[in-house]
C-alpha cells in the first residue's frame, strides 16, 4: 500500500535528506586509491551519527553495515570489506539515514582516480538518466513514464538498464510501495499523486543487464562481469513538481 506523506512529514524527510547529502559528499572526497571499503563504511556511520541521524541500512534485512559499497561489476548491496580501492575502479556508494522516524536513501558512483572515457560516459549517462526520470515525477504522470524515460535515454546511448532491481517508495520503512522500475511503457503503472515520496535509482551496465549474486553472497553483480553505475535520489511528488529531498 502506498503511504501519502503530509507536508510536515516531507519537511522531516528533507531534513534527513540534507544530512544524507552532506555525508555522501564527504564520502566521495574519501574515495581514492589505497582506501578500503570498510574504512568508508566506518566513516559513513560516524558522519551520520555526528549529524544527529542513524544509519538506515545497518541491521535492515540482516545487513550488518551502514554503507553499501559495490565495486566495478558489483552494482548494489555490496558488503564493505578489506578490499583496497585501486586506480581505475569505480565504486557505488549507497546509503540511508533514519531521522525523526523517517528514512532517506541516496546513491552515487565515484571513479577511483582516472578511468577510461567509456567508463566516464557510463557514469555521466546514468546520472543524467536520473535527472530525466526525476523530471517525469509529476502529479498525474505514471510510474511507467519515469521508467520509460530512463530506459529510452540509456538504451539510446548504447547501455543496458537493469530489470531485476528497481526504485521504491520510502518513509517510515526503507522500502515501501510502489516499486519504481527503470524501464517500462508510458502511461502504465500507478499514477503519481501529491504526497508520494519515492526513490528513483537508475542502475546501468556497459554490457548485458542480467544480474547474478555477488561473490559476497548478499549483493548483486552483472552476470557478464561488465561495469555498472548507480545513482539515486529521494523525491517528493508535489503540486509544484518533483522536489529532491536529498540535496
Amino acid at each position: 500500500m502506498v503511504t501519502i506523506k503530509t507536508p510536515e512529514e516531507i519537511k522531516i524527510i528533507a531534513e534527513g535528506g540534507k544530512i544524507l547529502a552532506s555525508v555522501l559528499k564527504e564520502l566521495e572526497k574519501m574515495v581514492k586509491p589505497g582506501v578500503t571499503t570498510l574504512e568508508l563504511d566506518k566513516a559513513t556511520e560516524a558522519l551520520i551519527l555526528s549529524a544527529g541521524g542513524k544509519p538506515a541500512f545497518k541491521g535492515y534485512a540482516g545487513f550488518p553495515y551502514s554503507l553499501c559499497a559495490s565495486v566495478n561489476e558489483n552494482i548494489v548491496h555490496g558488503f564493505p570489506s578489506g578490499y583496497v580501492l585501486k586506480e581505475g575502479d569505480i565504486i557505488k556508494l549507497d546509503l540511508g539515514v533514519l531521522y525523526k522516524g523517517f528514512n532517506t536513501d541516496m546513491a552515487s558512483t565515484v571513479a577511483v582516480g582516472k578511468v577510461p572515457f567509456e567508463v566516464k560516459r557510463l557514469m555521466d549517462v546514468t546520472k543524467k538518466s536520473l535527472r530525466l526520470g526525476i523530471k517525469k515525477a509529476k502529479v498525474g504522470n505514471t510510474i511507467g513514464d519515469i521508467g520509460n524515460t530512463i530506459q529510452r535515454f540509456v538504451e539510446d546511448q548504447g547501455f543496458g538498464v537493469v530489470r531485476d532491481l528497481c526504485g521504491h517508495g520510502i518513509g517510515k520503512e526503507v522500502h515501501e510501495d510502489p516499486k519504481i522500475p527503470n524501464f517500462g511503457k508510458r502511461g502504465t503503472g500507478e499514477k503519481l499523486v501529491e504526497g508520494m515520496v519515492i526513490c528513483i535509482e537508475p542502475m546501468v551496465t556497459i554490457g548485458d543487464y542480467n544480474l547474478r549474486k555477488s561473490d559476497d553472497g548478499y549483493g548483486y553483480a552483472t552476470k557478464d562481469n561488465s561495469l555498472s553505475a548507480h545513482f539515486e535520489h529521494t523525491i517528493a511528488i508535489t503540486e509544484k513538481g518533483p522536489k529532491i529531498l536529498t540535496e
